[in-house]
């Protein structure tokens, strides 16, 4: 039995009809997971593979998904449903035909509604993964310790964990200790974040509608979701120029989104290793300059 037979039954007790599967075609799912649109009776699917021990991770994206529909500003694949075989794990979504030429204008409107959207809390209710590395969630009212302890000084930490040490950590542990120096006159809203935007993770259904997926989901600063945009190509002017029209920007934001990237290129590290240390430990010497 493979685990399409898991998947078919799945997808019939979650939609309540029955699901036979005529056809599957692999598609590019990123460096994760394995994809797949199964196709039957008339309706396709969109489904994401990995190991079994990684129900988990599929749960919490079905959970970040549906968290991004509440906001009602930037479409998003709805999460069908998720399990797991004894071998392997799935999550199962709605399909959504991409390749639509979409205006990042739009993009950069909806991009700030979503961002409208908050919480009473920074964190969110569970926690989930950025790329395959555990991200921690535990609510809390104070952003800065948030960002502290659970998003660099995590990082840093797993960091250590892998071998990066030397200057990384020493000059790491110093920024650590002055992430507040760059709160003293700013409070950031707890917005809800798709927290992984970048290219990659968003496209143009076949109605030029913007999508957003492959989320990891949490309530935070919103300068934290618009400093990834500009970290791997950005999104090109119009998108900015729009957010900036329906949500202006607080001028700390140009030296905070290095804070904020820092997390991501440290992410990197511990998940690719190779250029990423010497980037991160001049994102922090730079960081460490504003604060002189």
């Amino acid at each position: 039995m493979t685990v399409w037979h898991t998947v078919a039954q799945q997808i019939s007790a979650a939609t309540g009809e029955t699901f036979n599967i005529d056809a599957e075609r692999s598609v590019g799912g990123g460096c994760i997971n394995a994809a797949t649109v199964l196709e039957g009776g008339g309706r396709r699917y969109f489904v994401k593979l990995n190991d079994a021990a990684l129900v988990d991770m599929f749960d919490a994206e079905a959970a970040g998904l549906a968290e991004l529909a509440r906001a009602d500003a930037v479409r998003v694949p709805q999460p069908i449903c998720t399990g797991a075989d004894g071998r392997q794990s799935f999550i199962v979504m709605e399909y959504i035909p991409l390749g639509g030429r979409g205006g990042l204008d739009v993009f950069g409107g909806q991009f700030a509604k979503l961002h409208r959207y908050t919480g009473d809390r920074y964190g969110w209710s569970r926690d989930n993964t950025i790329g395959s590395t555990p991200q921690i969630n535990t609510p809390t009212e104070d952003w800065a310790a948030f960002w502290q302890q659970q998003r660099l000084g995590f990082q840093l930490r797993l960091a250590a964990q892998k071998g990066y040490g030397g200057r990384l950590q020493s000059r790491g542990e110093q920024l650590l200790g002055r992430v507040g120096d760059f709160f003293t006159d700013y409070t950031p809203a707890a917005s809800l974040l798709h927290g992984d935007l970048w290219s990659g993770n968003y496209a143009a259904d076949d109605a030029g509608n913007p999508v957003i997926f492959d989320p990891a989901v949490y309530y935070g600063d919103r300068e934290a979701d618009l400093a990834m945009t500009e970290l791997f190509g950005g999104f090109g002017a119009a998108f900015y120029r729009a957010y900036d029209e329906a949500y202006p920007l607080d001028p700390g934001y140009a030296v905070r989104k290095t804070l904020y990237n820092l997390y991501h290129i440290i992410n990197h590290l511990n998940l690719f290793g190779g250029g990423y240390k010497s980037q991160a430990e001049g994102m922090i010497d730079r960081l460490l300059s504003e604060l002189r």
